[in-house]
């Protein structure tokens, strides 16, 4: 119940786009605008910290309801993104900051 009552005061006087950590890392809230067709209202932000504890994406994932939430999961467990992201790996050069084996040297 006090998650509801923390939630509620933070949807009422948060300013637009203020954003509240949690304890889960890589989650955060986040209080949006409202708009013409809706009031305004929170999302979650799930964007997982890298090693160095820093946010993996410049901007994360924003989930608004349980629905959308299922819809991600879904996708994520699909073995075909899966299969897709490998092929992807396999054809996108590498990170930078990563060596490879040999580099090709273009003759002029």
């Amino acid at each position: 119940m006090e998650l509801t009552v923390s939630l509620r005061a933070f949807l009422e006087t948060g300013e637009d786009w203020e954003r509240k950590n949690t304890t889960l890392k890589g989650v955060s809230i986040v209080r949006l605008p409202q708009t013409k067709n809706r009031p305004a209202s929170l999302a979650i932000d799930i964007n997982p910290p890298n090693e160095k504890g820093a946010p993996m994406k410049k901007k994360g994932i924003m989930i608004m309801g349980r629905g959308e939430l299922a819809a991600f999961r879904e996708l994520f467990n699909n073995e075909k993104v899966e299969a897709l992201l490998a092929s992807i790996e396999e054809v996108t050069p590498g990170k930078k900051g990563s060596k490879s084996e040999k580099e090709e040297i273009l003759e002029i």
